[in-house]
């Protein structure tokens, strides 16, 4: 199938992969928890602000899980990352993380690390062994 530069690529799952329209084979699977985010940096914000999703159209833990363990059993998924947003104003968020240890994968999240101070030992205690903290600037003024 010829590409068109101007559509985003496709995923097709073959022979248990999911493979993208330039033949590429994805084993990462990316999860935004939420919209929302305690910070208002000016690279995820516009000026005008965002319109946040109704909190009852985010996917629950149990339709994440059940797309996460499909993913990961049947199309080779081998690394997840919980991202936002910032997924740690997520309430529960722990017990996703809970859940989604329990599959073969690298669990992984990124936050702008504003809440590890509380959040981190709990994340730990419920299996996550990686986190990426994603900065905006270095510089306090931004």
């Amino acid at each position: 199938m010829p590409h068109n530069p101007r559509s985003a690529p496709t995923l097709s799952p073959v022979r248990g992969h999911l493979i993208d329209s330039f033949g590429r084979v994805h084993r990462d699977l990316r999860i935004s928890v939420t919209d929302r985010c305690n910070f208002r940096c000016r690279y995820c914000m516009p000026t005008d602000g965002l319109k946040w999703l109704p909190r009852e159209e985010l996917l629950t833990f149990e339709e994440i899980e059940r797309v996460a363990r499909l993913l990961v059993e049947e199309y080779g998924v081998e690394s997840i990352r919980l991202t936002g947003g910032e997924p740690t104003v997520r309430a529960r968020l722990t017990t996703l993380v809970k859940t989604l240890a329990r599959l073969p994968i690298d669990l992984c999240l990124t936050t702008n690390g504003a809440t590890l101070e509380t959040m981190a030992a709990p994340l730990a205690d419920a299996g996550l062994k990686r986190v990426n903290v994603s900065l905006d600037s270095l510089r306090r003024d931004r």
